[in-house]
């Protein structure tokens, strides 16, 4: 079923032509991305589709009736709501049944209010949904849902955006890069819930990993052609090989019909017929597609930095922390020539403060850092860069430097190292108020680089980069020399890029993990499996009957079994409807008009839902603790 129609679409600002003639549709249950490079119209083309922008051609068709969500990279929100405010705003009917119940249960002495709410939730099975908003506002560490917007971070505000747009449950979700500002935990969540749930996506996002386990599809659009890619992310490589190895042998055949071609031109006499003039055109046509470049940027450099002495950097007994927040407790290591490491751990374990710890930029509560004498830091931090009013690409990076110093007394000048970064000589005197926000992330970039620094520092450099960047950023770290420390959530960037990681647990406790990204996960899984096998030997009983052994068998594999976890799934709901129902029933003893039979008959049914509730509370802790 089709959802969407998009038909012969243009967008230009000014003479910046982003796009033209560009036609899809999205079908029910489609899992989509779209790749492009920075600042070539993918946010635009978001904003088209959500109707936050109109195309300049062409137009969008939406089904009748479709409900569409758009998580914005920077999601506008009302100041004074709070995030239950936020999430209750939504003209969405079951959740509007769900805060009816929740008012109801603050006044329990309007038996008539609480009456007509409970039959809501019968009537629209909200029970099921009241859990999952819940779950979904845990998962994204929403837990204080009386917090205002207006105090909210970024990182906040971003997932309360999420949150809303997941539980709204739409026919049509489009999102701008959902994994920004999510741990690595909530992105694993993230891809768990899209893979199970029947939702239709449109996205753009830089998250290789989610690409691959997520969509379905992907569409690439590259030098204003849209190209579609029915597979995931592994497919749309294979198969965008195959693409370009089939251009350049259509080209190299171009070349040699337009030699052949040209050869024709010149020896034509100055009077053509009209069949020449038609072949005229046509060799006009071959010229064009014989000249056409591909524009890739390899980044092939062999950096001649400054020499790194035997001292790099040593950290000797670290500890800091903030009110009753311990970051890090004697904390000690000595960074080693050419160090490539990774740091991964939840929001607001101490990452960005242990990198602001290693570069002076705050200091230790106690304990030294001992920075080598020919240390020079490269700090990218999240923050991005400040910009002059008025200034251009190429005074931007030339405030920092002119060139860097290649191997055999060759350099690379900031001109050259902004094209191998993808912006060309035309862009690079545009002024920088023009820029997209990831073109503006890629120019920060440049920036620290230019300043040849033998040791990087980089605090979430991913973000709002493109996948083209992102494979320069790539091919040019892995030539770099130097050390390396860096902060991300792109789990395909670190495997690529780091070979050691720090694990950041929370509570200062700080694990130095051999290897990189999957291998640390492949770690952490056999561990759990290991603990459950542990726990599941721990409470069989001892019994040395062969009945027993059997029964105690039998019994192992039902706690694992596919019937236990829906049973624990669905214990958490039939808890929530007997406490409503214990409710229910308390009110009614506020009826004075009640005889002595109406109370014993309630009192007796109150003790059974009690019961009830005692016994599944119970049978949910054990199930709980052989999960954990």
């Amino acid at each position: 079923m089709n959802l969407l129609s998009v038909e012969n679409i243009a967008k230009a600002y000014g003479e910046n032509v982003l796009f033209s003639d560009l036609s899809f549709g999205i079908n029910k249950d489609q899992k989509i991305a779209l790749i492009a490079k920075n600042g070539t119209g993918k946010t635009s083309i978001l904003n088209i589709l959500s109707g936050l922008d109109s195309p300049d051609a062409g137009q969008v068709n939406f089904r009748k009736g479709i409900r569409v969500s758009f998580l914005d990279q920077e999601p506008e929100l009302d100041e004074n709501l709070t995030i239950e405010e936020t999430i209750f705003a939504s003209d969405n009917e079951v959740l509007q049944v769900i805060r009816a119940y929740e008012k109801a249960l603050e006044n329990p002495e309007d038996a008539d209010a609480y009456q007509k709410a409970f039959e809501g939730m019968e009537r629209f099975q909200a029970w099921d949904f009241e859990t999952q908003y819940k779950q979904i506002l845990s998962k994204l560490n929403l837990n204080d849902i009386h917090l205002k917007v207006n105090i909210l971070s970024g990182g906040q505000r971003k997932r309360l955006a999420l949150a809303n747009a997941l539980i709204n449950k739409p026919d049509l979700l489009v999102l701008d890069e959902p994994t920004n500002h999510l741990d690595l935990e909530m992105i694993e969540w993230l891809e768990q819930y899209f893979a199970k749930e029947n939702m239709t996506l449109f996205m753009v996002t830089h998250d290789r990993y989610f690409l691959e386990r997520v969509c379905n599809e992907i569409m690439e659009l590259e030098e204003g052609v849209l190209y579609s890619y029915k597979g995931n992310y592994s497919y749309y490589l294979d198969k965008k090989e195959n693409r370009i190895e089939q251009e350049a042998t259509e080209q190299h055949k171009s070349k040699l019909l337009f030699k052949k071609e040209l050869d024709w031109m010149r020896r034509q006499p100055k009077a053509r017929t009209t069949k020449s003039k038609s072949r005229i055109d046509d060799f006009y046509e071959i010229k064009e597609r014989a000249s056409k470049r591909r524009n890739d940027n390899e980044v092939e450099l062999e950096i001649n930095m400054e020499r790194m002495g035997s001292k790099i950097l040593e950290l000797h007994k670290i500890s800091k922390s903030y009110p009753g927040k311990p970051i890090l407790d004697k904390f000690e290591y000595n960074f080693l020539r050419g160090e490539r490491l990774g740091i991964i751990g939840k929001n607001g374990t101490g990452k960005s403060t242990f990198l602001n710890l290693i570069s002076g930029r705050d200091e230790p509560d106690s304990g030294k850092v001992i920075v080598g004498e020919t240390i020079k830091f490269g700090y990218y931090t999240q923050k991005g860069i400040n910009i002059k009013e008025g200034q251009k690409v190429i005074d931007v990076i030339r405030e920092f430097g002119d060139y860097i110093p290649l191997m055999k007394g060759r350099q690379i000048s900031a001109q050259q190292l902004l094209e191998r970064f993808l912006f060309d000589r035309k862009k690079q005197y545009d002024f920088v108020d023009k820029l997209s926000g990831g073109e503006r992330k890629r120019l920060y970039l440049c920036t620290i680089l230019i300043q040849n620094p033998n040791f990087l520092i980089l605090d979430e450099p991913t973000n709002d980069l493109d996948i083209v960047t992102l494979n320069v950023l790539e091919s040019f770290l892995m030539d770099f020399p130097g050390c390396l420390l860096v902060v991300s959530h792109d789990r395909y960037f670190m495997d690529k890029i780091v070979d050691h990681l720090f694990v950041f647990r929370g509570d200062a406790v700080v694990d130095d993990f051999p290897g990189n990204y999957s291998d640390f996960r492949s770690y952490e899984d056999s561990v759990v499996m290991e603990n459950r096998n542990t726990k599941k030997e721990v409470a069989a009983p001892v019994n040395t009957s062969t009945t027993d052994k059997s029964s105690r068998k039998t019994e192992e594999k039902k706690k694992l079994s596919f019937n236990d976890q829906k049973e624990y799934n669905n214990l958490e709901k039939e808890i929530k409807k007997l406490e409503a129902k214990k409710e229910e029933t308390q009110h009614k003893f506020a009826d004075n008009s009640l005889s002595g039979e109406q109370i014993d008959k309630l009192s007796i049914e109150l003790k059974e839902i009690e019961n009830q509730i005692e016994a599944k509370t119970e049978r949910w802790f054990e199930l709980s603790a052989m999960i954990e």
